[in-house]
């Protein structure tokens, strides 16, 4: 495998480690984002890879020209993380990420997988 290219969508606000949601509301939070991010990996080509590790880079395009934490962004990102490890079938424990912002806009985090 090359890379494996992926776009997925911003992670929703309730997923910030800033937003104070009540437990039952943050865990649907959780579950529908993984299971959003499990879908559209799927629907642009991810599949089962065979790979000890993998090195996943994230480029995070903000949907507005608001200033955001890249640290916060991955923390939001987690679950969809999590639903990509889903579907690739490679624990997340095995991954090494980059993280980036771009400069335009556009309400996405582009991901890049690479066998290590």
């Amino acid at each position: 495998m090359t890379v494996l290219s992926i776009t997925l969508p911003w992670p929703p606000k309730e997923l910030s480690p800033n937003a104070r949601l009540h437990w039952s509301k943050l865990a649907r939070a959780k579950k529908a984002y993984r299971y959003a991010c499990a879908v559209q990996a799927k629907a642009q080509g991810a599949q089962r890879i065979t790979a000890d590790k993998l090195h996943v880079s994230l480029m995070f395009y903000p949907p507005s020209r608001r200033a955001f934490d890249l640290d916060n962004a991955l923390a939001r990102m987690k679950s969809g993380l999590d639903g990509l490890a889903d579907v690739l079938e490679v624990d997340d424990r095995h991954w090494k990420l980059s993280i980036d912002r771009a400069e335009e806009v556009g309400g996405m985090v582009k991901v890049e997988v690479r066998h290590v």
